[in-house]
């Protein structure tokens, strides 16, 4: 048996001009992560990215704070999906930065509408492939984790979309399903599953155990 750690990455740059790097926060909350994991004994045989900044930022966070190195495998099929470009679909006009509860409702509102109608193939968002093609990237990832570290832990950083995608494919959910689990997904947070060479097994989802002291309580965050 191996065990599969799929980690979100930390807190990103959510309405800023760009999303695609962690603020300080989300730096710490990746450290933080590393830290639990060398506490814990936790070791790593393999190490596994998508290719987007805030995934390696992630990574490099997580290794600094178990005080290791090591070199991981890129892979382009565990970058998520563009919000902005599913969003465009049902909504084409720019919407504007949200600045409070309402605005961030109605983002997840049209992102949720949008999702739903991508992963049907009602829609196909500009610059994006298809929702199956997009299950096949992440599916992929899993083949070749169980091919090629059985009986081995392996971390792998990517975004909630992905993750929600594979527990999705691991459990045999519906669309609904997943998107709830995308959407409810905490920065940093573990989602583990057992592994043999034929199938994934989920054991837990969306955990954030490196941050469940009292300290860390502001630490928690969904963007």
């Amino acid at each position: 048996m191996g065990t599969l750690y799929l980690v979100r990455h930390g807190q990103a740059s959510f309405g800023a001009e760009d999303y695609d790097q962690l603020s300080d926060l989300g730096h710490k909350q990746s450290v933080r992560l590393g830290e639990y994991f060398a506490r814990k004994g936790i070791h790593f045989d393999g190490l596994i990215a998508g290719t987007l900044r805030r995934h390696k930022q992630t990574l490099e966070g997580i290794l600094q704070g178990m005080n290791h190195e090591g070199e991981h495998l890129s892979w382009e099929g565990l970058n998520e999906y563009d919000s902005e470009a599913v969003i465009a679909t049902i909504h084409p006009h720019k919407l504007e930065k949200p600045t409070s509860p309402e605005m961030y409702r109605h983002h997840f509102r049209l992102l949720r509408d949008g999702l739903a109608q991508w992963m049907a193939g009602v829609v196909s968002p500009k610059g994006m492939p298809s929702y199956d093609d997009f299950v096949t990237g992440v599916s992929s990832a899993l083949d070749h984790v169980r091919a090629n570290h059985y009986g081995k832990n392996v971390l792998m950083v990517t975004s909630g979309g992905p993750i929600a995608t594979a527990v999705g494919y691991v459990l045999g959910t519906g669309a609904d399903a997943t998107i709830e689990l995308n959407l409810r997904i905490r920065n940093s947070s573990i989602t583990e599953f057992a592994f043999t060479p034929k199938r994934h097994m989920l054991v837990c989802y969306n955990a954030v155990p490196h941050l469940d002291a009292e300290e860390y309580k502001d630490w928690v965050t969904y963007s």
